[in-house]
């Protein structure tokens, strides 16, 4: 794919979702679309007070715009400050970089495609429903490839039982971050707020997370996902009406991260981890909170 208002950009896709995390089988039953993040090869974002990079990874062009990520008044929402514009090296693959104008912030205008496809919050969706073929939400972001400053008490926090690892962590942090267009639902009604924020993403470290759970685990979260969909959400209840397969997934990684490997295992009986869970998630909406995985002080019941 290249975006049709720089034909020498390439759109690198990265499928995120239910199709990346889930490993039981079968596969297809568990899912009802493709999630599809894609940053473009000609832009890069840096937590702020960092370098300009020297090197970049093959699939970025040898044209980089560089944008420095900055803090917005909301945790986990940021702003794009166009800082450098990097030029690669014909002799030897590195980057030279040179300063821009400070105050330039980037647009979170998504990538408009063909008028056939229908702008669903942040992602375009591509409907096949009429098809055989699975429905593909494509979300704009654009790459970090640094663990991001908003979040940088996440890999040394104490882990009581476990789980991430040390080795699932590293491979978290070396993976980065994306930014992502969306604005806080507070500031969609500011005129400049609502075209130059962005959220912070985590899809890549999810993936990572996510597949590093047992099967049982793994079978948790889809009972969890459906009952929230099939059976809460059915019936109404404005208690749940703003929660989503995010806040699921939220509540299944505090989970995995807080309780001992017992709780999984002994007397195995997915009825009470189930149980168990919803509960920690009654805690959550009788107090309006919901801890944000990744980035701390961040409440997803606001966001």
């Amino acid at each position: 794919m290249r975006p049709d208002d720089n034909p020498e950009a390439d759109v690198i896709p990265l499928i995120t979702g239910s199709v990346a995390e889930f490993y039981i089988q079968p596969m297809l039953p568990l899912v009802g679309d493709i999630d599809v993040m894609h940053h473009r090869s000609t832009w890069l974002a840096i937590p702020r007070g960092h370098p300009p990079p020297t090197q970049l990874p093959a699939e970025f062009s040898n044209y980089v715009k560089v944008c420095e990520i900055v803090d917005s008044h909301l945790p986990g929402y940021v702003y794009l400050e166009l800082r450098y514009l990097l030029t690669e090296c014909s002799d030897n693959d590195n980057y030279n970089y040179f300063e821009t104008q400070h105050g330039l912030y980037s647009g979170n205008a998504t990538d408009r495609i063909d008028g056939q496809f229908a702008i669903h919050g942040p992602a375009v969706l591509n409907d096949f429903s009429d098809t055989s073929l699975l429905s593909v939400d494509v979300v704009g972001c654009v790459r970090c490839l640094s663990w991001p400053a908003q979040a940088v008490d996440w890999p040394t926090r104490h882990i009581y039982h476990d789980w991430p690892n040390s080795v699932t962590v590293n491979c978290v942090i070396n993976n980065g971050c994306d930014v992502v267009q969306v604005v806080h639902r507070q500031c969609r009604q500011d005129e400049m707020m609502s075209k130059s924020q962005w959220r912070l993403s985590f899809s890549r470290a999810e993936i990572v997370l996510l597949n590093s759970w047992m099967p049982v685990q793994q079978i948790v979260y889809h009972m969890l996902r459906f009952f929230m969909k099939s059976e809460l959400l059915a019936n109404n209840d404005a208690s749940f009406e703003s929660l989503s397969n995010y806040h699921v997934k939220t509540l299944m990684m505090w989970t995995c991260e807080l309780k001992s490997l017992s709780f999984w295992t002994d007397d195995l009986n997915l009825i009470r981890i189930c149980v168990g869970v919803l509960h920690t998630l009654s805690v959550w909406l009788t107090h309006t909170h919901c801890p944000h995985y990744f980035v701390t002080n961040c409440n997803l019941r606001s966001v």
